[in-house]
């Protein structure tokens, strides 16, 4: 039987082949090629010029096309990367044969979550030039990454205080053995271990006054800024929390923040963000139960989006549900709410406060009516003995109203939010596998890390739906648009240089 045989290793080309020819027209690389070349580095943020008479520095070009790269091939380690620049033939191709050590490689990235943030915000842009986002519909939500930080390494006050307690008890059991011991060498072993346990309770009395002197309810000692977080259920981890808002039209993230608190107070900042971003109007914002803040839906009604933000399952604050406070009807003009029997709840004019922890306080008024004494139905509306049905409102019931109310005027349009925001996620986490933030030290290179995921993400889904669309390659009909949208090759190659570039671009896919 015969077999396919290949090439004799040490036979002689008579012609030799360039990297170019080995690289299809189609090929990914020339994508990112293509993409990075039309961005303005230096105003991004990265460093382009460097002092003469020293070894001579990297572009910033050159390592950027090496992490979108290294990201869409699902390799982020900066050792495997300068791995993969000495064999594999598209980033020999992509780099122009360079190949950058494992400390530029990281260095880079720990350097410039500024300015790869920008460089997301160009994905988003070629998005637009490309009309690939509609802005109509955003949906939010937040994804927690494992931050390289164990669970051990994790402390809050509790924690703290019950190894405090463990040690003392054994420096307790070994000063009694130590009363008891015979001999020098059981002795010396006994003090070697109570010096030991000493030495971590100063550890611990050190955790615990930075904690004090912080404010912070926990402390992590290997990512300093990461924290512990319910993933779901009763499942946590120490991790940070990746905030992301997504346009609807072909599920594109359009933003995203890492941060390392839940996702109570984010939504208001999220579409601020988002509002800069997309500069619509009349957009619906799609978001889970766990955004569901009052101070949060008034921002964000405020800026002009329409809010549908799932409620919590409320315990009802009547016997029967018919009566409970929502189902109430607030006349404004008049200020009182009219129950099911047709009393007016009104209020004494009185304001009153209620905390909910230091920082966190909401101002209301109280609606009753005196009615309720003699109501035939008072055993289905309040189980209050002696003071009856009695309603709060705030500056923020107006805005759960108006979120109530457009959930229930478009149930099937708030069933999206799943579809639209859990793509990205579901893609980065699951098919590619980066569950989990790569860098230490802080939530700003946390920061670069999830960038550069976005950054592949946006591209590779920009590049599939253009193909899908009939395009042999995503930027062919849009080339010019994309050069003029992004502002493309920078401004000191000079002229001849420019007519060359877009004349080898457009060979490139053409």
């Amino acid at each position: 039987m015969r077999f396919i045989e290949g090439t004799y290793r040490r036979q002689a080309a008579l012609f030799p082949t360039s990297l170019d020819v080995r690289i299809e027209k189609d090929n990914e690389v020339r994508s990112i090629d293509a993409f990075v070349d039309g961005l303005d580095l230096g105003k991004m943020g990265f460093k382009v010029h460097f002092p003469e008479n020293r070894r001579p520095a990297y572009h910033p070009s050159v390592l950027i096309k090496l992490f979108i790269y290294g990201y869409m091939n699902r390799i982020r380690s900066s050792r495997m990367l300068e791995r993969e620049c000495s064999r594999n033939l598209e980033l020999m191709w992509l780099l122009n044969s360079l190949a950058p050590d494992h400390n530029t490689i990281a260095n880079f990235r720990k350097d410039n979550p500024v300015a790869i943030k920008r460089v997301f915000r160009s994905t988003v842009q070629l998005a637009k030039a490309h009309s690939l986002i509609g802005g109509k519909i955003i949906a939010g939500d937040g994804t927690k990454l494992r931050a390289q930080n164990s669970k051990k390494n994790n402390y809050n006050h509790k924690k703290i205080k019950r190894h405090i307690e463990y040690i003392d008890r054994k420096l307790e059991e070994y000063n009694a053995a130590l009363a008891q011991a015979d001999g020098d060498s059981e002795k010396k072993k006994i003090n070697d271990e109570i010096d030991r346990h000493k030495g971590r309770r100063k550890g611990y009395e050190d955790l615990q006054q930075q904690l004090e002197e912080s404010g912070q309810e926990q402390i992590s000692t290997s990512d300093p800024e990461s924290r512990h977080l319910i993933i779901r259920g009763v499942v946590t981890e120490v991790a940070y929390n990746v905030q992301s808002t997504v346009d609807g039209e072909h599920n594109l993230p359009i933003d995203y923040e890492v941060t390392n608190i839940n996702d109570k107070r984010a939504m208001g900042t999220m579409l601020r963000r988002a509002k800069t971003i997309l500069r619509t109007s009349d957009t619906a914002a799609l978001f889970d139960k766990g955004y569901h803040t009052g101070s949060e839906l008034l921002t964000a009604q405020n800026l002009g989006f329409k809010t549908l933000v799932a409620v919590p399952a409320q315990a009802s604050n009547a016997p029967d549900p018919a009566y409970n406070s929502y189902n109430f009807p607030y006349d404004r003009e008049n200020d009182h709410y009219t129950c099911p029997q047709g009393h007016h709840l009104k209020s004494n004019g009185s304001i009153y406060t209620k905390h909910k922890g230091e920082s966190d306080q909401t101002s209301f008024r109280q609606y009753r009516t005196k009615q309720c004494k003699s109501c035939p139905v008072r055993s289905l509306c309040t189980a209050s003995a002696q003071n009856g049905k009695l309603i709060e409102r705030n500056i923020y019931t107006e805005a759960f109203e108006a979120n109530r109310a457009n959930i229930e005027a478009e149930p099937e349009l708030y069933k999206r939010r799943q579809a639209i925001v859990e793509h990205p996620f579901g893609t980065i986490k699951r098919q590619w596998g980066f569950d989990h933030v790569l860098p230490k030290k802080g939530c700003k290179r946390a920061s670069a890390d999830v960038g550069l995921i976005f950054i592949a993400y946006n591209l590779r889904r920009i590049r599939n739906i253009l193909n899908g669309n009939g395009l042999s390659d995503p930027f062919r009909q849009h080339i010019g648009v994309l050069f003029a949208f992004l502002k493309p090759l920078r401004a000191s190659l000079g002229r001849f240089a420019l007519i060359y570039r877009i004349s080898t671009v457009r060979i490139t896919f053409g």
